[in-house]
């Protein structure tokens, strides 16, 4: 019986193994805005907020820098990026996936 307290109260046995596949890495969706650079693709993400004050909803945007290796991703595609190690002095994003692409008239 002492065994089993033991066990339970141990924060080693009850730790997971973490691979790459299971790291938590924050996602953010925004729309590529300049595909000028080789690799590097400029989305700006949006994000609705109220103002501490006065309580009006205001809309605050920041631009990300992520790496887009085989420069697929054009201007005006709605793309998925997620937090990744630094790649250069900006970049520290890189594109996942493609969520939605406009239409061409």
């Amino acid at each position: 019986m002492a065994q089993q307290e033991q066990a339970s109260n141990d924060p080693q046995a009850d730790a997971k193994p973490r691979g790459r596949e299971e790291s938590r890495r924050r996602e953010l969706v925004g729309v590529v805005t300049s595909d000028k650079m080789q690799n590097t693709r400029v989305v700006i993400v949006e994000r609705r907020l109220s103002h501490d004050k006065y309580g009006k909803f205001m809309t605050a945007r920041k631009k990300f820098k992520a790496h887009d290796e085989k420069n697929e991703y054009k201007v005006g595609d709605r793309v998925l990026i997620v937090e990744s190690r630094p790649l250069s002095r900006d970049k520290r994003w890189r594109v996942e996936k493609l969520i939605e692409r406009p239409q061409e008239a």
